[in-house]
């Protein structure tokens, strides 16, 4: 593990003070990941913003096609792709004025890393908020 992905002021950052959570690769699959993290993290408060082709509705919350198509401000974007294709969302992210990126558990783009970094954003990587969450309250 490299820590420099696992920042503990952009984790602490990103859990306990960002509000709205845009959910990449987010769908009605009670059964995925995204959907028991976004179910998560609305529980813990955050607002969620499914980020989907197809736009559904989930959780009670509006779907977006794109990044782009988000008519709010954004604060973090949490990505449910696999690494090859995970980079294109932090350029998105960067390019929608996000202030944080999260690339869930198994999803290391380093090259994307550096890149979102080097623009002022703060990036996590192959981790997850249940798991960040948990190792806090255990400690």
């Amino acid at each position: 593990m490299d820590t420099k992905w696992q920042d503990s002021k952009a984790v602490s950052s990103m859990l306990d003070d960002w509000e709205t959570w845009a959910i990449v690769g987010l769908s009605g699959n009670p059964d995925r990941t995204a959907f028991r993290i976004a179910e998560l993290l609305q529980r813990r408060g955050k607002r969620i913003v499914p980020i989907h082709p197809d736009a559904p509705t989930v959780l009670g919350e509006q779907g977006y096609p794109t990044l782009a198509d988000v008519p709010f401000p954004i604060d973090v974007v949490d990505v449910f792709r696999q690494s090859e294709a995970a980079g294109e969302f932090a350029d998105q992210a960067v390019e929608v004025g996000a202030k944080g990126v999260w690339f869930q558990l198994g999803v290391i783009d380093e090259a994307a890393f550096q890149r979102t970094t080097a623009k002022g954003v703060a990036m996590v990587m192959d981790t997850c908020p249940a798991i960040e969450w948990s190792a806090r309250e255990s400690a």
